[in-house]
């Protein structure tokens, strides 16, 4: 009886012990494709990697309030700025992909950061994935009262007559305001120069100071546009602003083929469950579409842009392209 119990014993036991060893691969999967249906349990949290007040921030903490009640769970938003947007990108790249932390960037930090800095802590189109685009993001030309011009015409012949007089902010190295800037340099054959901020707040105060001569603007100061405090004279996109008909393009100034706009949205840590991005992806494009979140994004100068991640991709792929070709003439490098 002994003989015959011992080989019985011993299969029990293995098969005992194969069962715990897959228990933790087994429930990992479980996890994995229970994350679309229970998602969320807690807290969503959002990464803006820019400072307080600039274009990113209003734009996520916007959308984040009606985001926390379609998801039923609170969405908390963390500004941690630096190095164009790369700080803010590696903590969330670098994140557990569960759906549980979220990046609001600027495109540039995908489709431009690669080409102003040689090595990142981590690659935006492999350890990233676009969840959904949340607006097109215009520049607004916007120069201090003081400054002796009335319309870009005057703009661009004093800025060509005084070669490295005139001063600009910027978000940073290698920003849409930085690149609009580049662009617009680069057509006139005109020199300024260049002040480097971390983010468009701080720069947008300067510009409000008189420390600087002028600024695009990613929207943040179109309140003091209106209060009279600094002048409006062009917009860097490829067609005026909805917000004001009246001011033209740099296109039709004559800088044929301007377009600086960029677009803003929410990206993923690679490996995020599809169902979780899926739905992420909807419940956004449903927001954008409210009217509330629409008067806040036009109030930045912004336009919503509702789109599939996939859209949201091509669309970075197209930015890098050309904006990687002014870099590489301009031979601008990151902070």
């Amino acid at each position: 009886m002994n003989i015959s119990f011992q080989p019985k014993r011993r299969v029990l036991l293995a098969l005992a012990f194969a069962a715990g060893s897959m228990l933790p691969a087994a429930q990992a999967q479980t996890a994995a494709a229970g994350a679309g249906s229970a998602w969320p349990t807690k807290p969503v949290k959002v990464i803006v990697n820019f400072p307080p007040g600039g274009a990113a921030d209003q734009l996520a903490r916007a959308i984040g309030i009606p985001l926390a009640e379609a998801l039923g769970q609170p969405v908390v938003v963390e500004n941690r700025g630096g190095a164009n947007g790369n700080i803010g990108g590696e903590a969330v790249a670098k994140s557990p992909a569960d759906g549980y932390t979220l990046l609001m960037s600027s495109g540039g930090m995908v489709s431009v950061n690669p080409h102003l800095y040689p090595k990142m802590a981590f690659d935006p189109a492999k350890d990233l994935v676009p969840v959904a685009a949340a607006a097109r993001v215009l520049v607004f030309l916007e120069v201090k009262p003081t400054l002796p011009v009335n319309n870009i015409k005057e703009f661009l012949a004093y800025m060509k007559a005084n070669p490295g007089k005139l001063s600009f902010g910027t978000p940073g190295n290698g920003s849409s305001p930085h690149l609009a800037a580049e662009i617009m340099k680069a057509q006139t054959n005109s020199f300024a120069v260049h002040v480097p901020y971390r983010g468009a707040a701080p720069a947008m105060q300067d510009l409000l100071g008189g420390q600087l001569d002028f600024m695009f603007d990613p929207g943040i100061g179109l309140q003091h546009v209106k209060a009279g405090k600094l002048k409006l004279l062009a917009v860097g996109s490829s067609k005026r602003s909805p917000l004001f008909p009246d001011v033209p393009t740099l296109d039709e100034a004559g800088l044929k083929g301007f377009d600086a706009d960029t677009w803003f949205g929410f990206y993923a840590p690679a490996g995020t469950p599809a169902e979780v991005v899926g739905r992420l992806n909807r419940e956004i494009n449903k927001i954008l579409g409210s009217q509330a979140v629409k008067d806040r994004i036009m109030a930045i100068g912004g336009v919503p842009a509702p789109m599939s991640p996939s859209d949201f991709n091509m669309r970075a792929s197209i930015d890098g392209a050309r904006f990687g070709a002014l870099i590489k003439a301009r031979n601008i490098k990151g902070d």
